[in-house]
């Protein structure tokens, strides 16, 4: 249960569906005073009905996090904790991927993420106390053929996220890094989809990549279905519970891994050479050539 001392209130991002809808209402129900925000707030009955206060929150439109932000602040004094959830996976080989695809990943991923720390720290710097929750990936240690972008901006909070742990401890505030394994929401389903968009928005769709693009898109969606990964997995849930062990202690570690999944990968990555993972990954998916 939080202290009332100083504003411990929560701002978390990207509520509108999986990890950040789950965190919010664990959360809300743990005690926490939680702002949920999304794009677009329809389809958020639910969390407001559990006591989160709802808020518009675009994190690649600075006036939208200033103002989400200062409506925080103006209302508890401070963000206490902000967990930095909004994010997308952009699948697709690299060159077939138009750059405004890649620009709005790490628009994103990676400067919503940067920018909405820097728009909380004064609040927290000021009551020497606060928590910045940044939702990383197994993906930030390890790299899958068709997911280099979203891949690249998951290892840019990884170096971000470890940099700013020193920055900021020294003023009371703890960065804290998440690294998800396998979780079943639609985060499958949406990265499978964006190979199409990516088509739709000029990248060939009968190029030298067309196959293998077609087989990431049919091969991400099925992992998280009914792949054998899926059994070590978990629901969105199981972040949240790990979000809420992060926030409420005192000391919390850097990092922590969540599912089985991760772990397992992790590990098999670190141990493997760079020629042997990749003979495992042309097990399971088509080299194009």
């Amino acid at each position: 249960m939080p202290n009332e001392r100083v504003s411990k209130t929560v701002l978390i991002t990207g509520c509108s569906s999986g990890i950040g809808r789950a965190t919010a209402l664990h959360l809300a129900g743990c005690g926490w005073r939680v702002y949920a925000t999304a794009r677009r707030l329809a389809g958020l009955d639910e969390l407001s009905k559990a006591g989160c206060s709802l808020l518009e929150l675009d994190v690649t439109n600075e006036t939208s996090m200033a103002g989400a932000v200062s409506e925080v602040e103006r209302n508890e004094g401070a963000v206490g904790v902000l967990v930095n959830n909004a994010g997308y996976s952009q699948s697709g080989a690299i060159e077939s991927v138009p750059m405004e695809r890649v620009e709005r990943q790490f628009a994103t991923n990676v400067f919503g993420t940067v920018r909405m720390c820097q728009l909380v720290l004064p609040g927290m710097r000021r009551q020497r106390w606060g928590k910045i929750v940044n939702i990383g990936s197994m993906g930030g240690k390890l790299t899958f053929p068709g997911g280099g972008f979203y891949h690249a901006t998951k290892y840019a909070i990884e170096a971000i996220t470890d940099a700013l742990r020193f920055e900021v401890k020294g003023f009371g505030i703890d960065a804290i890094l998440i690294e998800p394994g396998l979780i079943r929401t639609q985060f499958g389903e949406t990265a499978a989809g964006s190979i199409d968009g990516a088509a739709a928005d000029g990248a060939p769709s009968d190029g030298p990549y067309a196959r293998f693009n077609a087989a990431t898109a049919k091969a991400t969606k099925e992992v998280y279905e009914n792949g054998p990964l899926a059994h070590l997995g978990g629901g969105p849930e199981t972040v949240a519970r790990t979000i809420a062990r992060a926030i409420g202690s005192g000391h919390p570690r850097a990092r922590y891994t969540v599912t089985l999944s991760a772990d397992l990968l992790i590990g098999l990555r670190r141990a493997l050479p760079d020629a042997m993972w990749d003979g495992m990954m042309a097990s399971q998916y088509p080299r194009p050539k």
